[in-house]
């Protein structure tokens, strides 16, 4: 199975289960009260050693006792966190609201996650080399992620993108990812274009190959998945389940993904297991806490 590292964001969760969203200027009362460790890059960590994979986790944490909590979790999962970096500002923290539909909303305050440098890539590059793939999201400088697909691509690594929270991408990151998977939000945003019906995504997601991604996957929430590349596509849809929380079930997904490109699967088997995670996954609350195992996965019954 090839190694995997996965650069990128680490936050506590502060999760608050609500019968609703309050309106502008409205105070409600909340059901209850989570702190869980979460970050877009720790999340995707965690699914994947959940599943079985060999994962190091590289980010930046605060020297207090959420950045404690966070590398706790890590470690109970089997994931090598002895890289990770200690910065001076508090570890990140995300503000969760989730609803009876199970709808969110996420605000994030990045803090130490902020602090990775390319200084500390060049310092830990035996991580790059050691390790054959390498996942990033958005939730870290984006210079940084440029200077890591760089240098990746320089050791002959394979690389994952998960273009999340939306940002305009540069030539220098489309050209130096292998695997790009954003959601409908963030592939409109890339590619400057309309992206409200499948044809349209099948539009952009040619632009996003002719700009040099070489396979793209794109999450469509209840719609599934739709892979896309030069010239076929594949669509694999989602399982029916009671959904309680959607947190971390892109996450979940892109675990699901990447652990079955670790075993060199191809695309159809990878998006269908990561359809299988991501399903499980909001049938639990939390980001970290609701990932499943290989096993859960394995022997799941589906409605």
């Amino acid at each position: 199975m090839k190694k995997i590292l996965v650069i990128g964001s680490l936050n506590m969760d502060l999760v608050t289960m609500s019968s609703r969203h309050p309106k502008l200027g409205e105070t409600i009362m909340g059901k209850e009260f989570f702190e869980i460790p979460g970050g877009k890059g720790g999340n995707q960590a965690v699914a994947i050693a959940k599943l079985g994979g060999d994962v190091t986790m590289f980010g930046c944490i605060g020297e207090d006792s959420y950045g404690k909590k966070i590398i706790m979790g890590l470690e109970e999962n089997n994931i090598d966190t002895k890289y990770i970096k200690k910065g001076e500002k508090s570890t990140g923290i995300a503000t969760i609201v989730v609803d009876d539909n199970a709808d969110n909303t996420i605000i994030v305050v990045p803090g130490a996650n902020f602090e990775l440098t390319i200084e500390d890539i060049d310092k830990n590059i035996e991580l790059i080399k050691n390790n054959d793939i390498v996942l990033l999201q958005l939730e870290i400088p984006l210079d940084i992620v440029e200077y890591i697909l760089k240098k990746s691509k320089e050791y002959n690594k394979i690389t994952i993108l998960n273009p999340a929270p939306a940002k305009n991408l540069s030539i220098d990151i489309i050209k130096n990812v292998d695997y790009l998977i954003p959601n409908e939000t963030e592939l409109e945003l890339i590619s400057q274009m309309p992206v409200s019906t499948e044809d349209e995504m099948l539009e952009a997601g040619k632009k996003m190959m002719d700009l040099g991604v070489k396979n793209l996957i794109v999450t469509m929430g209840k719609n599934g998945s739709l892979f896309i590349e030069k010239d076929s596509s594949l669509k694999v849809g989602i399982h029916k389940v009671n959904a309680i929380d959607p947190t971390a079930a892109g996450d979940s997904f892109i675990g699901g993904v990447t652990r079955m490109l670790a075993e060199e699967k191809g695309i159809r088997e990878a998006m269908e297991f990561g359809a299988k995670v991501g399903a499980i996954t909001v049938t639990k609350e939390g980001a970290q806490s609701s990932l499943p195992t290989w096993n859960e996965v394995v022997n799941y019954k589906f409605i």
